[in-house]
């Protein structure tokens, strides 16, 4: 049998622990009360039960992700869908004059192309500033200003748009990069056959000019033969010439 001292500690803690408890839960705010009980209460009643399915949820953000098209058709607007509708008072927001770049990739050719929102336009970013989201140039970008043909992967379908961006000198070069190396491999590919066709060329002449002194030689002989056949045609006719002038 338990001593009164072991129960009159045993009630101690047990009150202690209440007490602890309850000065806990008065120092959460509502929501985390709330979520303390939830969890409090599954944790004690819900043991071995499955825990319940978390289905995805899908948010205004995942909805433009997926709905969102750079130029957007007739048929889009058309979409009755919330999706569409979403996507739509986004698209309307935006700035379709000039484009803003994200040119990290531009060795590879990958330059990303998007329109500009409004704190854009009020900071000059994209016109007064270079369309370069990485760049800040503010010198040199009148000369730079170019319709570029901007071809890009979108829904499955390969697309096309001329657009507007401008740009310092130096993400100038970046956004010909890919376009000038390609004329410079081409350049070096093309230097570095010329001189095999000139071999290839000067090793034909050779078997042409060698074909045709064979053939000129086969002609040769073949005039020297039908010259001797000649000769002996002729001595035989000055022969019998001879024996009817000399009976």
């Amino acid at each position: 049998m338990a001593s009164f001292a072991s129960l009159k500690s045993a009630i101690f803690d047990k009150e202690a622990r209440k007490q602890q408890y309850q000065a806990h839960i008065r120092g959460l705010n509502a929501y985390d009360r709330h979520k303390k009980f939830v969890n409090d209460y599954a944790g004690f009643y819900g043991k071995g039960q499955p825990a319940p399915e978390k289905l995805p949820v899908k948010t205004d953000q995942d909805t433009l992700r997926e709905g969102y098209r750079f130029i957007r058709s007739e048929e889009d607007d058309l979409d009755p869908s919330w999706e569409q509708k979403l996507v739509k008072r986004y698209y309307d927001k935006l700035f379709k004059e000039y484009c803003i770049a994200d040119m990290s990739q531009y060795k590879s050719g990958k330059i990303g192309l998007r329109w500009r929102v409004e704190k854009e336009v009020i900071s000059g970013k994209g016109q007064f500033v270079c369309g370069n989201k990485h760049c800040n140039e503010k010198d040199g970008l009148a000369s730079y200003e170019e319709s570029v043909n901007f071809s890009y992967f979108e829904a499955g379908e390969n697309k096309q748009a001329l657009v507007k961006l401008v740009t310092c000198e130096r993400c100038a070069e970046k956004l010909l990069y890919k376009k000038r190396k390609e004329k410079e491999q081409l350049r070096k590919r093309e230097k570095e056959e010329l001189p095999k066709k000139r071999e290839r060329s000067e090793s034909g002449d050779d078997t042409d000019t060698g074909y045709g002194r064979s053939k000129e030689r086969r002609r040769g002989r073949q005039d020297s033969t039908s010259a001797s056949g000649r000769k002996s045609d002729e001595g035989e006719n000055f022969d019998e010439f001879l024996e009817g002038m000399f009976p």
